[in-house]
Formats: C-alpha cells, structure tokens, sequence
C-alpha cells in the first residue's frame, strides 16, 4: 500500500495528497465548465503546462468524451453530461429505460431521451420501432439545439443570459433557424413542448424538457413519428408526454 494513499502509522488516515497530472485535468474540465469555448493556447496557459503536455491531456480529454471540440474551442463534453443525468441533478433510476418504454406503450411514438453536450444535443436513449429517426441519431448523435424540437425545448427553459450567450454564439447559417425559434417562442414557453418537422416532412416531432430537482432542464425528451401519425393527434401526445416527465420529475424530486 502506497504511502500517499495508505493509513499513517498512528492508525489514521493520511491526508489526501495532489497530483500534478490530476490536478492539471480537472483544472482543464474546470476552465472549459466557467469559460466554454476556450481555446487550446488558453487552457496551456491556465493550467501552466508545457504544450505538448497540455496538448495531450486536452487530446485525451476529448477521446474520451470529456471535451469535446468545435473547431479550434472546446466545449464539455458528453460523458459529464451522461454522468450527470444518472447521478447529479437527476438521480440514479429517476429515467429509465422503462420509463421510456411506458411512454412508448402509451403513445405508440418513438421516443428519445437527450442531453445537452456542449453546443450540441446528443440523445442517450431510444425506445420505439420507427428506423428512420433512430438510424439517423446514431448516424450523427450530436444535433444543433435549433434544428431540433429538443434542443428547442432546452433553449427555450434556459436562463435567458445562458440562452442569449448561446444564440449570439450561432454563425450566419443559422440566421433562420433563430429567427424561426423566436417565432415560435412564446408558444413553447406558455406549453412547454416545442415541435419540428424533419426528413423532408415525412417525420414529426414534439419534445419537452425535463427539469432536476434545482429547477434547471437537465434532459428533454422527443417524441417522433411519420407525420400523419403524429400531427392529428398532437394535443393528446403533447398532453401525455407532460404527464410523464411530471411523473418522473416529482419521483426524482
């Protein structure tokens, strides 16, 4: 047993000691959790490393899904995301597969579970038998927040200075999707569900965003189908689709 790590020779514990390499990755996830967006010369210079050392923690923060990069500006990436929908803010079982499934049952929808990583939605879970969606979130998991009905329901439960940093962030080809969401705004807020057409209008979709027990939307949850099935019967699987992120919400709480 390690010295650092083992009990003293008076029986106690010794106290935890700091490693450099440690230190120098959470300091790394810690720069990007305050400041998203940093770029590879910021983050050396914060955590005061050579830059090939810096180059290869960051590397492998990013392989590992704890960074993850957008052009030359890392963003936290999806495995914290991941760990805190299952442990954090949402607890252990809050969501589950079963859930997922009861929800399916009952609506007959494919039904997806996402999370925000970064600037993008990645989807952790799928339940449902349409292929079309479901090969298309495991083709490209991650998804812009503006082309989605999720990623639409998070931004619009965002706090508005985190919500407006986010769109100012967006570049030109993106002028109408924002457009498009804040004309749509005021609806999602007054329902909670927002709603998008994909697949050249041959899947429709409604989602909601799930909210942890500190009052922040941690997850949404996307209800998709052909779009005849789903838009005559929007108001029944909107009102359904909050019945069951309430359910799941005050179990967690």
């Amino acid at each position: 047993m390690s010295a650092a790590s083992g009990p003293s020779s008076n029986g106690g514990e010794r106290e935890p000691q700091h490693h450099r390499t440690i230190d120098r990755v959470t300091r790394i996830l810690e720069e990007v959790v305050y400041t998203p967006g940093m770029t590879f010369a910021e983050l050396a210079r914060a955590i005061d490393a050579p830059k090939s050392s810096a180059y290869g923690f960051i590397r492998g923060l990013v392989a590992a899904g704890w960074l993850h990069q957008d052009g030359s500006r890392f963003y936290i990436g999806p495995a914290i995301y991941a760990l805190n929908l299952a442990s954090g803010h949402l607890r252990p079982g809050s969501i589950t597969d079963s859930d997922l499934q009861t929800l399916h049952d009952e609506t007959g929808i494919t039904v997806f579970l996402g999370v925000l990583a970064g600037q993008d939605l990645i989807y952790v879970s799928e339940i449902g038998a349409d292929l079309l969606p479901g090969i298309a979130a495991r083709t490209n998991i991650r998804r812009q927040l503006l082309a989605t009905a999720g990623g639409k329901a998070m931004l619009a439960a965002m706090p508005a200075d985190q919500r407006d940093s986010y769109l100012r962030r967006r570049g030109p080809e993106e002028t109408e999707l924002i457009e498009a969401f804040f004309g749509e705004f005021d609806e999602i807020k007054r329902t909670g569900i927002a709603h998008n057409t994909l697949h050249d209008g041959q899947r429709h979709a409604i989602a909601t965003a799930v909210y942890g027990s500190a009052g922040n939307a941690v997850a949404e949850v996307t209800l998709v189908g052909r779009t005849g099935d789903v838009q005559p019967r929007e108001e029944e699987l909107a009102e359904t689709l909050l019945k069951h992120v309430q359910m799941w919400t005050s179990r967690s709480n």
